[in-house]
């Protein structure tokens, strides 16, 4: 039983607890809330008072801004204003100037009023004076046609004729001496700077032929060339696109070919197989393949120091090496990389003495011949194909023009182009510079000479000077002194058109008088 009640105590003790328990946390609770609100009506307190010195700053800096904003503004005015004002000033300038002008003109137009008053008055004293003088101009021509028996018109008509005659012997005799000083003046021009072109230019002249020799040291080297039943030789003619002439010659080996860089790149292949002494088709193509390498190499190395030694700048990689391949091609034997070198030295010093531009000259005189050395074949004429070429790389027009004209394949518009021909014949008629088939040779000095004789009243014909004149024999009786110059210059024009040849012809016609009388 007091267990029960010691329970029921501690039980009873136990719901006083709780709830004093609650009663006091709802107390703590009321307390913590109270200050929780108090804290957030201080915050709120200080955001406020806080926005309040936000508000005011915000409010100064903008009063601040607007005050600098209305400075500028007045500033902008002010300027504004005193540039008006200057206009204005100057306005005012310019209407005074105006006023003075136009006070100026209205004194002269005055004056030019008075100067016209007294100019007409001086003109009807010289038309009453013209009057007069008509007047007795008239009686003096009737006096004169009493005396010579013919009419003003008639005596006019015989003056004029004769003045006419005398004008047109003095023009006549005036025209032949000018025509005859320019000719001659022009012709020492033109030889005086041709001579001094040459004179300042001087290259050496390779003569190649369509074969190269290759010395050997003895005979027994032929049986290695030629190999077991022909197959060295075979491979090497395979490879090289040359023929190889192994015959009774001593110490000697003939590489024929059109082509100067495959017979090039024979002759060297030849030299290093026979240096290595190792001669088998496997080794030709390797030796063959090296050498055509090194010679690509080599074409490379002279086209930059050809430009270099010349002085051109910015060529094309593809030009540079088309001018390396001209050391070995050759124009009736003449070297043509010799041969485009003078070409270009010569076009700089004539367009210098011609006062024109020299670098576009030697440019031009360089490249003039580059369609010749195209590997690929074409059926365009070398100059078309040189002018083709310096398009597709870039190279200035009158450049362009001056290599497409200079066989009068086109019309030639840039002042350089007639340099670039005339330079072009002058170092390919040079003496010794060029060698001709003797057949082409002959042939050309007969169709010469067979062109003039077609002509009415030549009776004979002969091309001297190595086929640079022409002398043309004529009937006295058929051709006049004035038809003998005309034949001449028929002649010339007639070679011009049908005819290929370099340099130029000096056709000559002679007609001579005879008369011949027996003594008896």
């Amino acid at each position: 039983m007091d267990n029960i009640n010691i329970v029921l105590a501690l039980f009873g003790g136990l719901g006083i607890g709780i709830a004093i328990g609650r009663f006091l946390l709802q107390k703590v609770l009321k307390q913590e809330e109270k200050k929780i609100q108090e804290k957030a009506n201080l915050i709120v307190k200080e955001a406020e008072i806080e926005g309040e010195s936000i508000k005011k700053d915000k409010i100064l800096e903008a009063k601040e801004t607007y005050l600098k904003l209305k400075s500028e503004f007045e500033e902008e005015v002010n300027k504004k204003k005193s540039q008006i004002i200057s206009n204005e000033n100057k306005l005012k300038q310019k209407e005074q100037g105006i006023s003075r002008q136009q006070e100026q003109i209205k004194r002269r137009e005055a004056e030019l009023e008075s100067m016209k008053e007294n100019i007409s008055a001086q003109l009807q004293i010289v038309t009453k004076k013209k009057d007069d003088l008509e007047k007795i101009k008239q009686d003096q021509v009737k006096i004169l046609e009493r005396a010579s028996n013919l009419t003003a018109d008639e005596a006019k008509e015989r003056l004029m004729e004769v003045l006419r005659n005398e004008a047109e012997s003095k023009a006549s005799h005036q025209i032949k001496e000018i025509v005859e000083e320019a000719k001659l003046t022009a012709t020492k021009q033109a030889r005086k700077i041709v001579v001094e072109t040459i004179q300042r230019t001087a290259s050496e002249h390779a003569i190649e032929n369509c074969v190269s020799i290759f010395n050997i040291e003895n005979d027994d080297i032929k049986g290695k060339i030629i190999g077991r039943e022909g197959r060295n030789i075979r491979a090497i003619e395979s490879a090289t696109g040359v023929e190889i002439i192994v015959d009774d010659t001593p110490e000697a080996i003939i590489i024929s070919g059109f082509d100067p860089v495959r017979r090039e790149v024979a002759r060297l292949s030849l030299h290093r197989l026979v240096t290595d002494g190792r001669i088998h088709p496997a080794r030709i193509e390797e030796i063959v393949r090296k050498t055509e390498k090194n010679i690509n190499e080599e074409i490379i190395e002279i086209g930059e120091r050809t430009i270099i030694d010349l002085g051109i700048h910015g060529l094309n990689p593809e030009l540079i090496k088309l001018v390396g391949r001209m050391r070995y091609r050759s124009s009736y034997g003449q070297n043509l990389l010799q041969h485009s070198r003078e070409v270009a030295k010569l076009c700089a010093t004539m367009a210098a003495e011609l006062g024109l531009n020299s670098k576009l000259a030697k440019r031009a005189g360089l490249l003039h011949d580059i369609g010749k050395v195209w590997p690929e074949e074409q059926d365009l004429p070398h100059a078309i194909l040189g002018m083709e070429l310096a398009k597709k790389y870039k190279e200035h027009p009158d450049v362009c023009n001056a290599i497409g004209a200079h066989h009068d394949e086109i019309e030639m518009t840039a002042l350089i182009s007639p340099i670039i021909q005339a330079c072009d014949a002058i170092s390919g008629s040079r003496p010794g510079a060029r060698q001709e088939v003797m057949e082409s040779y002959i042939k050309r000095l007969r169709d010469l000479e067979s062109l003039a004789l077609n002509f009415d009243g030549v009776n004979k014909c002969y091309a001297i000077q190595a086929g640079r004149e022409l002398r043309v024999i004529v009937d006295s009786d058929t051709v006049s002194d004035e038809q003998a110059g005309k034949l001449s210059f028929e002649i010339s024009q007639k070679i011009e058109n049908d005819m290929q040849y370099p340099g130029q012809i000096k056709i000559t016609v002679i007609r001579e008088m005879r008369s011949v009388s027996f003594a008896k």
